[in-house]
């Protein structure tokens, strides 16, 4: 759970955006400081952003017993739909103390929250990580869950637009393909992406609507990102395609992260660490534009200004005990 010899060069050679953790490199809190310390040691730029997928629930790479649990997001919708208050004041506490886990770790992304409104029939892949069934709750919830993120200097990474709700298959095993009318789409799957575009980061949907492109997954899809994403949602931060490895997308991974930028991502993302194909996808990346650039610098200001640690460990403990109570 450190690195190897020729990872270090690899890096030092690439010298890509940031990274990400998984389970795999979690053991305890100071051996993830220490890994974190030296990833970041590799690369030129400073402060390069270290990514996890921590939404709680079944998605969380960082366990007991050194980190506590945190519920799905399914609970937050729960309590919402008995104690509407309870349920917003849940989320955010939840996003503010899963935040300050991942800052501590020196930790700056958090691949949460999901805003995909899960539709009857769909594949399980999304279920209880959705904020509700529907896109008020889905939109009240998950604001104040990354309004928690950023209380604590995480930066929160909305998915997986344009919307993954309506998925039959999980785009980790293939390549789900929605048959739903634009009109549909816009009227459900996208007004969650619409209300919190204002979100520093988003991560793409491996997933073919042939509404939009029926050639290519949203991923891939020039139309899909400058048209709909762009355009018609507004997102203007940091995109970031979901995880490249996918057995969603096909083709070399040269040609998969190629594929990616030249549609409009900003940072293309490899994630199970196998170094052959992380080779590949450096041949296949590029320097980020000036505008993506950009994006991104926006983020890290908007991420740092909001961040406000919380004073005394008694602090963090009334808002656990909160959270807790809350929850039941």
């Amino acid at each position: 759970m450190e690195l190897t010899a020729s990872e270090r060069a690899f890096f030092a050679e690439t010298q890509p955006l940031g990274f990400i953790l998984f389970l795999r490199n979690c053991d305890n809190p100071d051996q993830i400081r220490a890994l974190v310390d030296d990833l970041r040691s590799t690369v030129e730029h400073a402060h390069a952003p270290i990514l996890i997928d921590q939404e709680g629930g079944r998605v969380a790479r960082l366990k007991p017993p050194h980190w506590p649990e945190f519920p799905s997001a399914k609970a937050y919708a729960d309590l919402y739909s008995k104690d509407p208050h309870a349920g917003i004041d849940a989320a955010f506490l939840g996003g503010r103390l899963i935040g300050e886990e991942l800052s501590q770790l020196g930790l700056t992304i958090d691949c949460a929250p999901v805003l995909d409104v899960p539709q009857p029939g769909a594949d399980p892949i999304i279920g209880d990580r959705a904020f509700g069934e529907d896109t008020e709750t889905i939109q009240i919830l998950a604001k104040s869950f990354m309004d928690g993120l950023m209380k604590a200097g995480i930066a929160p990474v909305i998915k997986h637009i344009p919307g993954h709700g309506r998925a039959l298959v999980d785009s980790h095993e293939a390549l789900p393909i929605v048959d739903a009318p634009r009109e549909t789409l816009e009227n459900i799957d996208f007004v969650p992406f619409k209300g919190l575009h204002m979100a520093a980061w988003a991560m793409t949907a491996h997933v073919v609507y042939t509404a939009l492109d029926p050639d290519n997954p949203a991923t891939l899809s020039s139309d899909v990102i400058e048209k709909v994403i762009r355009k018609d949602i507004g997102f203007q931060g940091v995109l970031v395609s979901d995880d490249l490895s996918m057995k969603a997308l096909s083709g070399d991974f040269s040609e998969r992260t190629r594929a990616c930028l030249d549609a409009g991502c900003d940072v293309a993302l490899h994630c199970n660490g196998d170094m052959d194909e992380m080779a590949e996808v450096a041949k296949g990346a590029s320097g980020m534009t000036t505008q993506a650039w950009a994006r991104y610098k926006m983020g890290e200001l908007h991420r740092t200004s909001a961040a406000q640690s919380f004073e005394t460990t008694e602090d963090w403990g009334k808002a656990r005990l909160r959270f807790d109570t809350l929850l039941g």
